[in-house]
């Protein structure tokens, strides 16, 4: 395919579309999290739109909730490009921010661990502003016969929009610290705790589940291995289903997904607690799982694409079963009792349901029949 055979966009973007609703789903949980103790607090919803400007505030509070807030101007603007632009695309996108913040802002009335603000209103919807103002002025740059729409155009499919941004958020996946490297989808736990409180019991579904002893070194080390591997060939699968042959540089576009999803583990892992921990998740079990996932990945690489869809699946399906059923390694957990969340408590949260969710959102994508793949 040459660049005269580009076709020029009449459509909004696809991508822009997918990672406007993914960036949405992260900025409720952001807001929302922990999700507990809801309770009337007597105050209407909007009553913070007119408490006084808070006393207590910092630099840090207010640059975190502009920039936060920025990619969904942006992604608002490039969503509605080319049917809506300029200066009208502007306005909804800024409108936009305004109505997203607000009900934010008004449903945190109902939850006793977050405090509504007009400063974060404020904030949010400058940044939405800023980004609405940065995506008009970049719209065409990126999204109309760019060198990076030429590239979306010549390697991938034409059904690959959501999917890319499901494969870009893998490697932001590897923020949250998770007990097994790409043991994405630990659910268990976190639904064992949720009944505990609902039924006020004790409840471990982890245990109903697996009613076995307490692991070897071994035991450990071969989950480890698994999920590992296991992981690794469902998320580098999914890349492949999207790729055209022949056109794309396959193998380069999976050993930089591979290699960004490490770079970003080790860099968490060195900012959440410590730089001599940056590479701490670098056990003989995540060793050997990677070794095998590439293996893995190197021989399914020429598969048939309803295979390697297939196979994605049962990867994905293996690793959720696997790190859900077995315990949580001790050494992860006195290693956890380092992490200290402070001021990245809201964004953590994020990250959680990122590292939680990625699997199933996945495995949704694969199956589900409007999403499934061009077999031709």
């Amino acid at each position: 395919m040459t660049e005269a055979d580009v076709p020029a966009r009449s459509r909004p973007s696809t991508v822009a579309r997918a990672a406007l609703l993914a960036y949405l789903f992260l900025i409720v949980y952001a807001s929302w999290f922990p999700f507990t103790g809801w309770r009337k607090s007597g105050l209407p919803p909007f009553a913070f739109a007119n408490l006084d400007w808070p006393r207590y505030w910092t630099a840090f509070d207010a640059s975190v909730n502009v920039i936060g807030y920025i990619p969904l101007g942006v992604l608002v603007v490039y969503s509605l490009y080319p049917r809506v632009r300029g200066f009208l695309a502007v306005i909804l996108a800024a409108l936009c921010g305004v109505l997203v913040s607000g009900t934010m802002e008004a449903v945190q009335t109902f939850l006793p661990s977050r405090v509504p603000s007009n400063l974060d209103f404020f904030t949010n919807s400058l940044g939405a502003l800023v980004g609405a103002i940065v995506g008009a002025a970049s719209a065409r740059t990126y999204l109309d016969r760019s060198r990076l729409y030429k590239l979306r155009i010549r390697w991938f499919a034409p059904h690959a929009g959501q999917g890319l941004v499901l494969i870009a958020l893998w490697p932001l996946a590897q923020i949250y610290p998770q007990p097994y490297l790409f043991g994405h989808g630990q659910v268990l736990p976190i639904l064992s705790g949720w009944l505990s409180r609902l039924l006020e019991m004790e409840i471990d579904l982890v245990a109903l589940i697996r009613r076995g002893g307490a692991m070897t070194p071994e035991q450990y080390w071969l989950s480890e291995t698994i999920i590992t591997a296991c992981g690794l060939t469902g998320a580098a699968l999914c890349l492949l289903c999207l790729m055209r042959r022949g056109s794309a540089p396959r193998g380069v576009l999976v050993a930089v997904l591979i290699g960004a999803a490490l770079l970003v583990k080790a860099l968490a892992s060195a900012i959440l607690f410590t730089p001599d921990n940056a590479w701490m998740w670098v056990t003989p079990g995540a060793e050997g799982g990677q070794v095998i996932g590439v293996l893995m990945v190197a021989g399914l690489a020429f598969a048939p694409q309803v295979a390697q869809q297939r196979l994605a699946v049962l990867t994905l399906l293996i690793s959720l079963l696997v790190v859900n059923t077995i315990p949580v390694n001790p050494y992860f957990v006195a290693t956890l009792q380092t992490w200290t969340q402070g001021k990245f408590l809201n964004f953590n949260g994020a990250a959680q349901f990122l590292s939680l969710m990625w699997p199933f959102f996945a495995i949704w994508w694969l199956l589900l029949p409007a999403h499934r793949l061009n077999r031709s």
